[in-house]
């Protein structure tokens, strides 16, 4: 395992004329968990979808466990990699959206044991077994053979949680995972995501939940306008704040 798991190098992202990430750069250690902060637009979704090459970057580098994302270089030069070949590689990171983005179709342990036997080829007995075990550590044993149009919306990201945990990822990225859940049904999903970092699972993780970040990030990084604004421990950036802009941005959170 390499010594940083995610590293960002000068990364720019642009939409059209829309200049989106403007030379960000960061580190996530193997182990830690990285909270991304900012209002809306100021660029942490993007950047998430660019440590799993679902957005090409325009400048810059991203690494992931000390390898490239997305390209090869050569001679200074970079050239993206064959498809086959991004997605083996994505298929070592496991991404969250806010939207579950369940099979309607399938039931819980069927959309767990999808992508281990489509994508690693796992023996369907094994996957299953796993599977189970996952939902269990989910919270969701009982719920196996539901389908999704039954679940609450906590219990459907939590088995969005499950699905991708079930293809073994060294990296999770989770993006605004309960901003889509009703305020009750949100500490059961933070408490999933809890349970993984006590396990040491390496994560990013874009939230505006200040509480959580304070509980369980080793770094916060504040991002507006496509830069990073301030980042540190939580007990610096959230609890005494260096700039303006983040100073201003915890109190309109705070408020709410």
């Amino acid at each position: 395992m390499s010594e940083t798991m995610v590293k960002a190098e000068e990364v720019h992202k642009r939409f059209g004329q829309l200049e989106v990430l403007k030379g960000i750069s960061l580190e996530v250690a193997p182990g830690e968990v990285m909270c991304l902060l900012g209002p809306s637009g100021s660029g942490k979704s993007t950047l998430l979808r660019c440590v799993n090459h679902l957005e090409k970057i325009h400048r810059g580098r991203i690494w992931v466990d000390g390898e490239l994302v997305g390209y090869r270089e050569d001679g200074g030069k970079l050239y993206e990699l064959p498809e086959s070949e991004i997605t083996q590689h994505r298929a070592e990171v496991g991404m969250v959206f806010q939207r579950f983005n369940l099979f309607p179709h399938m039931t819980a342990i069927q959309n767990v044991i999808e992508a281990p036997i489509r994508v690693k080829k796992r023996p369907k007995r094994e996957a299953i077994a796993s599977g189970r075990e996952l939902l269990q550590r989910v919270g969701l044993a009982d719920k196996v053979d539901e389908y999704p149009a039954r679940l609450s919306g906590g219990q459907q990201q939590r088995v969005a949680i499950a699905r991708a945990l079930a293809m073994e990822p060294k990296l999770m990225l989770f993006d605004e995972v309960t901003s889509a859940l009703d305020p009750e049904l949100v500490k059961e999903v933070l408490d999933v995501m809890r349970d993984l970092a006590r396990l040491g699972m390496t994560m990013i993780v874009v939230t505006h939940e200040i509480g959580f970040a304070r509980d369980v990030a080793d770094q916060v990084v504040f991002m507006d306008e496509g830069v990073v604004v301030e980042e540190g421990a939580p007990s610096q950036v959230l609890d005494n704040p260096h700039e303006e802009r983040t100073k201003r941005f915890l109190g309109l959170v705070l408020e709410h």
